[in-house]
């Protein structure tokens, strides 16, 4: 792996933890979205450090599988199919959870823009002329 597909991946996913934490913020901080969610029979407050940590770990997860599927020659269209049903699945489960209209808004914002980046700026992080 060169430098630079590394460099181009790293910036893809700090991208996507940086918009998920501004979001966050704006909509938390700034607009007074309580960000709870309901799981079985209890609640719990999201913090920042959850939004960075869920949003790094989707990062590293999509850079691990496209690491993988590029070992074949359509791993764009294996790409996007995964990731694509991945961030719906993560739709369908993470903000139905969430505790009134604002929470349940605010975390499908979440999922939909960390989701976005990666979907669409993992597989462009790689060199031009490169197996896509």
């Amino acid at each position: 792996m060169t430098n630079n597909l590394l460099l181009g991946r790293a910036a893809v996913a700090a991208g996507a933890i940086v918009a998920a934490v501004v979001e966050f913020a704006l909509l938390h901080s700034a607009a007074g979205v309580d960000l709870a969610v309901r799981s079985a029979n209890s609640t719990r407050q999201i913090t920042v450090a959850a939004v960075i940590v869920a949003a790094a770990v989707a990062a590293l997860a999509g850079w691990a599988l496209i690491a993988v599927l590029e070992r074949t020659n359509r791993s764009r269209v294996w790409w996007t199919s995964i990731a694509g049903a991945v961030l719906l699945l993560s739709l369908v489960v993470g903000p139905p959870s969430g505790v009134g209209g604002g929470a349940k808004a605010t975390l499908a914002l979440l999922h939909l823009s960390v989701g976005v980046i990666l979907i669409l700026g993992l597989p462009r992080s790689r060199p031009e002329g490169a197996n896509r």
